[in-house]
């Protein structure tokens, strides 16, 4: 007896995507989470939500990371859109950092991901004790 359609499982998510015109060379998803769920890029999206920041106030907020990964992941984010970069005819000249509209759209669900993982940051490192732990045995 064939099984009706609503006990048959959803089709994959790629087959919806594909319909879209999107192939693994194309994604979307992939573009964009690949560019900012990096070491870095959240975390100076984060640490630009509340307002414009000089370079060496995002240094100082950041201390970890070297002056070089800060110039590249900020060009990075620069270049996708996320943050913008004014430079004032100071001496010597100060750089300012701010989000974009578009990095300010962006943070809403990166703050929700935040939130996300704060609440659930124990139980994630009790399951990985708990797997480490079975595949050692």
């Amino acid at each position: 007896m064939p099984k009706s359609s609503e006990h048959l499982p959803p089709a994959p998510r790629i087959a919806d995507w594909e319909r879209m015109g999107f192939t693994a060379a194309n994604c979307p998803i992939r573009d964009v989470m690949d560019q900012v769920s990096g070491k870095w890029a959240s975390l100076l999206l984060l640490e630009l939500v509340d307002g414009p920041l000089r370079f060496g106030a995002i240094r100082r907020r950041v201390p970890d990371i070297s002056q070089r990964m800060l110039t590249q992941t900020l060009r990075d984010l620069q270049r996708d859109g996320y943050v913008s970069r004014t430079v004032y005819p100071t001496q010597p000249p100060s750089v300012e950092y701010r989000l974009t509209q578009q990095g300010e759209s962006f943070s809403k669900p990166l703050l929700g991901l935040v939130e996300w993982a704060a609440r659930n940051h124990d139980m994630i490192r009790h399951a990985r004790e708990a797997f480490d732990g079975a595949a050692a045995a």
